[in-house]
């Protein structure tokens, strides 16, 4: 998954064994601001409450839990990620995920514990079909790309 560019397809085919995105982008097929900000709640409660080690690698609350700021931030970014208005590169600037990553030490198991998140948000959050399975790839390509540390031997 591209961070430049939002997911776009006009069709539900597969390419290479990839599901193509549904004829509407993301943005639109979630519900929009509100359905994409719930989302990424969902996302990061599913964190605090199941991944406390990747929770730890955010800016954390007085409580604990990830702070409002971050889960704001990764609204802004879902949104114009997912097709929606670009307010986070209005705001932020250009995502440059591997450079804001690069600080973090993310090898496979911090991979798979975001993918679990994002997999605890999409179900909560009713997120099926086409619309999922596209959703499914392009979350793993992203978050494989995103490793930046070798696997403990």
């Amino acid at each position: 998954m591209s961070a430049e560019k939002p997911p776009t397809a006009s069709s539900t085919t597969e390419i290479g064994g990839a599901p193509t995105s549904p004829a509407k982008l993301p943005y639109e097929a979630i519900g929009g601001d509100a359905e994409v900000l719930a989302l990424a709640e969902a996302f990061y409660d599913a964190m605090d409450a199941t991944e406390p080690a990747l929770a730890k690698m955010h800016e954390l609350d007085g409580d604990g839990r990830v702070s409002r700021r971050s889960r704001d931030r990764f609204g802004l970014f879902l949104i114009g990620w997912l097709g929606g208005p670009q307010t986070y590169m209005e705001r932020h600037g250009h995502p440059r995920l591997r450079m804001r990553h690069a600080g973090v030490a993310v090898d496979s198991a911090a991979r798979d514990a975001w993918l679990r998140c994002m997999q605890h948000a999409l179900n909560a959050r009713n997120i099926t079909g086409d619309l999922r399975a596209f959703l499914d790839f392009r979350f793993a390509d992203v978050a494989d790309f995103l490793r930046n540390r070798p696997d403990a031997t």
